[in-house]
């Protein structure tokens, strides 16, 4: 289960490198969001991977989910809300200002 994990956390970091690389608004919006649910995802794995396990240690129980891990990709989720609404608002405003969605600028060519 670890290796699924570790799997898909390196799948969607790449995926969100790549679309950050991109020259358009939209594709890197997307990247952000899949870096950001990247880290979620590391950050729930952090607090170890065990099923049907209480929260809290419970007496002469020796496994347990740790909480803290759930508190800070609940945290995260939050601001990646927040930042996904402030990266919109401002391509919103570049592409009427501009009327091109590059990143860049204009496009080679002089064509938006």
């Amino acid at each position: 289960m670890e290796l699924l994990v570790a799997s898909g956390i390196g799948v969607l970091t790449a995926a969100g490198v790549y679309l950050l690389l991109r020259a358009s608004t939209f594709p890197v919006m997307l990247g952000l969001t899949l870096i950001s649910y990247a880290v979620n995802v590391f950050l729930f794995s952090m607090g170890r991977l065990a099923i049907g396990m209480p929260p809290l240690l419970r007496e002469g129980g020796d496994l347990y989910a740790d909480p803290l891990p759930q508190a800070l990709v609940l945290t995260a989720i939050v601001i990646s809300f927040a930042m996904t609404a402030l990266v919109l608002a401002l391509a919103v405003s570049l592409h009427a200002g501009s009327g091109s969605d590059h990143v860049d600028g204009p496009p080679p060519g002089g064509q938006p």
